[in-house]
């Protein structure tokens, strides 16, 4: 399994997991900007009130110091109280680093995480963009929300609200409880728990070449039937 978050799988003292189920603080941010299926863009990955007890478990091994840099990068605090829409029609897609996406930021199979411009630090904005040629899409994707062979799904797990951040070839995996999903068939679950897709965003090209928005994700984001 390829990670797309590489601090995101340790699991937190007392067997809790870095997810919402392991209580109301399940997440945190930590950025990164390159697009890699090996990426390092875990904004929202790590539990902030497990995040002593994940180094401390850690504290005698040499990955401690892989650490370091991400733990220095974490200024974002999420918001949880916010529940209107993330994005609405031309909402720019942006980075970590606060950049728009340019159409050629991606090649094909990669995976990055973005956010809304609107509001990129509610704990529910985290979002799947990946690239692949436009002929792979079928399923249950809705290829009208696709352009330029990029598609947009929700970073939430639908399971129990933990980030989706590993990649299995073209699959993207929850690393909580290996919930699967298939980014080429509308995100739908192939593997584990997760009782539905993820939500699909709808995306369109701005004039200046930049992804945005048409509309809020097309179902609800996070744990739950939906």
């Amino acid at each position: 399994m390829d990670p797309v978050d590489s601090h995101v799988d340790a699991p937190l003292p007392g067997g809790e997991c870095p997810c919402r189920c392991a209580g109301p603080d399940g997440r945190a941010s930590q950025s990164g900007s390159a697009p890699t299926r090996l990426r390092d863009d875990d904004r929202g990955a790590v539990s902030r009130r497990g995040l002593a007890g994940l180094l401390a478990t850690m504290g005698g091994l040499t990955a401690v110091g892989s650490l370091a840099a991400p733990l220095a990068s974490l200024a974002r605090v999420f918001e949880r109280e916010y529940t209107g829409p993330l994005y609405s029609d031309g909402v720019h897609l942006i980075d970590a680093e606060g950049s728009r996406i340019e159409e050629g930021r991606l090649g094909t199979g990669e995976v990055l995480t973005v956010f809304p411009e609107t509001h990129p630090d509610v704990d529910a904005a985290p979002t799947l963009l990946v690239r692949f040629p436009e002929g792979r899409y079928g399923g249950e994707t809705n290829v009208e929300f696709t352009v330029a062979g990029y598609a947009a799904y929700s970073k939430v797990c639908t399971h129990a609200g933990c980030m989706v951040s590993n990649v299995e070839d073209s699959t993207l995996v929850c690393p909580c409880h290996f919930g699967k999903f298939d980014p080429l068939s509308g995100a739908t679950v192939t593997g584990g728990p997760p009782p539905r897709p993820l939500p699909q965003l709808p995306l369109a090209l701005s004039e200046e070449g930049f992804l945005v928005a048409t509309a809020d994700f097309e179902g609800p984001v996070g744990a739950g039937e939906g």
